[in-house]
């Protein structure tokens, strides 16, 4: 499923338009974005949470060429299932 299809089943089971069920989706998408930036997490009960991880800097070896490269460390988004959506997967 692709964003607007999201949308669209937003819009039916909701029953509003796909234009509001659009923004509606842009607004949690935004929300999380800035929360994750700020460094906290974001709980959705029943399906899962939103947080930031800390991935140590390593090296690596380019492809190409075959040298030593150092990869710097990074912040990156992390998923967690709850539950609920576990439970709904099996």
């Amino acid at each position: 499923m692709n964003k607007s299809e999201l949308i669209d089943h937003i819009a039916d089971s909701a029953e509003i338009s796909k234009a509001a069920a659009g923004r509606a989706l842009d607004a949690v998408i935004e929300a999380v974005k800035k929360t994750l930036k700020k460094g906290g997490s974001v709980t959705l009960v029943g399906f899962g949470t939103f947080a930031v991880g800390k991935r140590a800097a390593r090296s690596g070896r380019n492809p190409r060429t075959g040298e030593t490269i150092k990869i710097k460390a990074a912040k990156v988004p992390k998923f967690r299932p709850g539950k609920a959506l576990k439970d709904a997967v099996n």
